[in-house]
């Protein structure tokens, strides 16, 4: 990694220096992490990820999604809701994903806080993307420096409280900072890196749900 948070892959691209050149980190990198989504089952299942995250890798997540895509029906909000005690019960012994019976129950909690805010505000994605951070509050050029010192933010912390007010759990404001970036609410690519651009370009050429 240079100075400036950036490493250049065998495919001689350069890039934020966090995936390590390790083959499914990059894809991920490359194809997902902050481009703007709309999608509420995948900003909810994301959201939910980021929770089982919470001490861990998101490497680790990342190479188990798909075990948890399988356990938790694919992350359809109204099925996950509809989860009983005997689901938890499968869940805790499913050894593809994370067996931590709280982050299990909070998923379903979560489901059920997600319902509600899409009957209050038509979507999950108008609900998120009208915390999308002012572009006067960002950097123009997001520098390693920045980058490194960003775990949380202003508009991370309101969004953690209000979420954690309407019930919400395991959604402190680091993982929901962390949420952000992933589902491009911002856009933290370094500059100098080869998906800033691209994403940017995405990210001025979204409607805005809402």
């Amino acid at each position: 990694m240079s100075e400036n948070g950036l490493i250049t892959g065998e495919d001689g691209k350069t890039r934020c220096w966090w995936h390590g050149n390790l083959p499914d980190y990059t894809r991920y990198h490359d194809e997902e992490w902050g481009r703007p989504v709309t999608d509420d089952t995948r900003l909810f299942e994301k959201i939910c990820l980021e929770g089982f995250q919470s001490g861990l890798s998101w490497l680790t997540i990342l190479r188990k999604r798909e075990n948890f895509r399988k356990a938790f029906a694919g992350f359809d909000i109204a099925r996950v809701a509809a989860f009983t005690e005997d689901d938890v019960e499968r869940l805790v012994q499913d050894a593809g994903i994370i067996r931590h019976r709280g982050k299990i129950n909070s998923t379903i909690n979560n489901a059920k806080r997600a319902m509600e805010l899409q009957q209050e505000f038509g979507s999950l994605a108008a609900y998120f993307w009208a915390h999308e951070p002012k572009p006067e509050n960002r950097p123009a050029m997001l520098d390693h420096a920045t980058a490194m010192t960003l775990g949380k933010t202003a508009e991370s912390t309101a969004l953690s409280k209000e979420l954690k007010k309407r019930g919400w759990s395991f959604v402190g404001p680091t993982t929901v900072y962390a949420f952000m970036q992933a589902m491009g609410l911002v856009n933290d690519h370094l500059e100098g890196c080869c998906c800033r651009e691209e994403v940017e370009a995405e990210r001025q050429a979204l409607k805005r749900p809402g």
